[in-house]
């Protein structure tokens, strides 16, 4: 074969090889974009469900009110309430129990058990708990039979002071006309609107009813929370802290109102 043949072949091999190589590299390429990435422990499902889920969508229905997400707290247990133990297969041990000023029970045969700031699956599970070891089958079903239900209370001047039922979504001019609506003596231009912040301090904001109903702005008025305290003065009040101890706020509440 002649030197001219030589080099046509050789570089008829060299080329073959080069798009063998280039085919080969851009199939590495797809098969690892079709793959999930690696992380230590995770390959195949175990990944992908792993990083589904990361991803935001709050799973379980959380956030999502549809899903039955973002619905109002369960209710936990206060001083005076009252609940019934029914044990499925230990009737002998049913009892009905009242929430002590400080916060306990007494269950039968198993000593004080704290109750206060549950919710009733949780009150359900420490009762269980109390039990296991002491009988066979500790299995109980708890009903709320007496309540503290939501309220708030209205003062000062005002047709009717007094507490009333939370039964709906109310506003603070809302609940001023439930309580009788403002005497003649009434300040309307700074309603108090208190609302515990914890055991120790309340929250304070002044409202002025008088401009919101002049200018037809009641969108703007306060929706009112369980325990709130809405107060009516009959002078103008000059200052007021933004926060006041529990203590303080007698000076507000009149005991003859009541």
């Amino acid at each position: 074969m002649s030197v001219a043949g030589k080099f046509v072949g050789f570089f008829a091999v060299a080329l073959t090889l080069l798009f063998c190589t280039a085919a080969c590299a851009q199939d590495r390429n797809v098969s690892s974009e079709n793959q999930e990435p690696s992380l230590p422990g995770l390959t195949g499902a175990g990944l992908g469900s792993k990083l589904a889920a990361e991803k935001p969508g709050k799973a379980d229905g959380i956030g999502n009110p549809i899903l039955g997400g973002d619905h109002r707290p369960l209710y936990r247990l206060q001083a005076s309430d009252v609940v019934e133990l029914s044990f499925t297969i230990s009737p002998e041990f049913n009892q009905t129990l009242t929430v002590q000023p400080d916060g306990y029970v007494s269950l039968k045969d198993r000593g004080t058990l704290r109750a206060e700031g549950l919710t009733l699956e949780q009150f359900r599970a420490a009762v269980n708990t109390a039990y296991r070891g002491y009988l066979h089958d500790p299995d109980v079903a708890v009903a709320l039979k007496e309540f503290e239900r939501p309220h708030i209370t209205v003062g000062g001047e005002v047709g009717r002071p007094g507490k009333y039922d939370l039964r709906s979504d109310t506003t603070v001019a809302e609940a001023i006309e439930i309580a009788g609506g403002f005497t003649s003596q009434a300040k309307h231009s700074q309603v108090v609107l208190f609302r515990r912040v914890n055991d120790e301090l309340v929250e304070t904001r002044l409202i002025n009813l008088k401009k919101m109903l002049k200018a037809n702005g009641l969108r703007e008025d306060s929706h009112l929370q369980p325990g709130d305290f809405v107060f009516v003065p009959r002078n103008a009040i000059s200052k007021i802290a933004q926060y006041l101890t529990r203590p303080s706020m007698s000076m507000y509440i009149s005991s003859t109102q009541f």
